[in-house]
C-alpha cells in the first residue's frame, strides 16, 4: 500500500528517545494541515535516522509525505500509529521553476489543421 499525504507543518514537537531490545531508538512526531474543503490536523511520526530530516522543515512549509499506517492491540484497546517514511518540501520550488519557464511565442505554435472532408477515417 502506497499512501501519501500533503499538507502544511503546524508543529513539531519535542524528539524522544529510550531504550529497547535493539538499543537506542529515537522518534519525533510533527503534525500537518490537509488543505481540504474541510482541513484536517494529522500527528505522524518519524523514527530513527529519519528524525534529523524533519529538522530541515519550517512551520509553515508545504510538505507531502509518504506514510505507513499500523494499529496495535494492548489491553483489548487499538493505538494506531502513523509513520511518515519520506518527507519531502513541496510547493514553492515547483512555483519557481514554472513562473520561469518562458511562454511560447506566435512563431512556435505549429498551426490548427485545416478541414477537409478527405481527412475522414472512413
Amino acid at each position: 500500500m502506497n499512501l501519501e499525504i500533503e499538507g502544511k507543518l503546524v508543529k513539531v514537537l519535542d524528539v524522544q528517545t529510550g531504550e529497547g531490545r535493539n538499543g537506542t531508538w529515537q522518534k519525533q512526531e510533527f503534525v500537518i494541515e490537509t488543505e481540504d474543503q474541510y482541513p484536517k490536523q494529522i500527528c505522524l511520526q518519524v523514527w530513527g535516522d529519519k528524525v534529523d530530516a524533519i529538522k530541515q522543515f519550517s512551520i509553515g512549509d508545504k510538505i507531502k509525505t509518504g506514510i505507513d499506517i499500523e494499529s496495535r492491540e494492548y489491553n483489548g484497546r487499538y493505538y494506531t500509529n502513523i509513520k511518515a517514511w519520506k518527507v519531502e518540501k513541496i510547493g514553492d520550488n515547483n512555483f519557481a521553476a514554472s513562473k520561469n519557464t518562458p511562454l511560447p511565442n506566435e512563431n512556435d505554435i505549429p498551426p490548427m489543421p485545416q478541414d477537409n472532408e478527405d481527412d475522414l477515417p472512413f
